[in-house]
């Protein structure tokens, strides 16, 4: 039986339909309609009517960012998209007639990494998605874990800093503005600012108008050295962040996506690094694996429709 898997984002709706061992099928992307909830559900149930049309189509399941109940029923929140205490799955649920079920997008990506991708063979992960934001994923005992009230995993918003750099979620000093996408090119750029190794990111920035991601990418892929000392900068923290997470969650091991992890072992390195200089009990705690997703944009489609399967499968008993 086949699953369908999507994945809202603030600026596009991508799905997928998926086979039980994670292979996708056929996928679509359309954009995402963010100011109107009901038309984000006509866009939802389109995709999956066409996506299933002549398949044997036994569930639905949506990823989005935002904090979802621990019924998987219900968006709290959504920081994107217009969604404020939205029973997404009833609407869905509604208009399809099939069992459907919501997950945070980075709670998909990461079980997609864990049943299919980077962490196939483990049984405890952590999973840190490096994009604009920091978000996370967290499998043990492999259950992915969801919290009380279905909002656990928001890594993002460990504190590494007190009173540090104030966070769009109201607090400071949280790793997600010093291990994320936005805070290495805020890095890059104090870098490009005081000389030295940063003359030529001031160049291309002059050139450019502003460093953005691509641009910074391509000084990181090129060896340029105020662009990689960013990138230790960042690594840096991530890796201070992984051993606190060591000391509650004891992962085997940590896995990076999103786009930053492309740096691949330029960013592991770093991280790896600073963990073990951070990581209570050293030389007395076993070590974890560091190592970079797999699935990469496929992750959220994969891991909601993945999600989706085994809730309805379940419910079946």
């Amino acid at each position: 039986m086949h699953a369908v898997g999507i994945d809202i984002g603030g600026t596009k709706i991508a799905g997928a339909l998926v086979a039980d061992d994670g292979v996708i099928l056929a996928e679509e992307r359309t954009p995402t309609p963010a100011g109107d909830p009901g038309a984000i559900v006509d866009a939802v149930v389109e995709m999956v009517q066409r996506l299933g049309a002549g398949q044997q189509v036994i569930a639905t399941g949506v990823a989005a960012a935002g904090f979802i109940d621990s019924s998987q029923s219900t968006v709290y929140y959504a920081p994107n998209i217009n969604w404020r205490n939205e029973p997404f799955r009833d609407r869905l649920r509604d208009r399809l007639g099939m069992d459907v079920t919501i997950d945070n997008d980075a709670n998909a990506a990461g079980w997609a990494e864990f049943r299919f991708g980077a962490a196939r063979d483990a049984h405890d992960m952590t999973m840190l998605t490096i994009g604009t934001g920091v978000g996370g994923a967290i499998v043990t005992g492999d259950r992915l874990l969801r919290g009380g009230f279905g909002t656990a995993g928001e890594l993002g918003h460990l504190r590494v800093v007190p009173d540090g750099l104030p966070c769009g979620c109201g607090a400071h000093g949280c790793i997600e503005q010093y291990g994320s996408g936005r805070a290495l090119l805020r890095m890059a750029n104090e870098i490009a600012d005081a000389g030295g190794i940063g003359l030529t990111l001031a160049a291309a920035r002059e050139r450019a108008g502003a460093l953005d991601g691509g641009l910074l990418a391509e000084h990181i892929a090129d060896g340029d050295p105020g662009a990689l000392h960013a990138l230790r900068q960042l690594g840096h923290w991530l890796g201070q962040a992984c051993a606190s997470l060591s000391a509650v969650l004891d992962p085997e091991l940590f896995v990076f996506g999103g786009g930053v992890s492309i740096a691949g072992d330029l960013l592991l390195d770093p991280v790896r690094e600073s963990y073990l200089s951070h990581l209570p009990a050293r030389g007395y705690h076993p070590e974890p694996r560091f190592v970079v997703a797999e699935l990469v944009n496929d992750a959220g489609v994969v891991g909601a429709a993945d999600l989706a399967r085994i809730h309805a499968a379940a419910a079946a008993v």
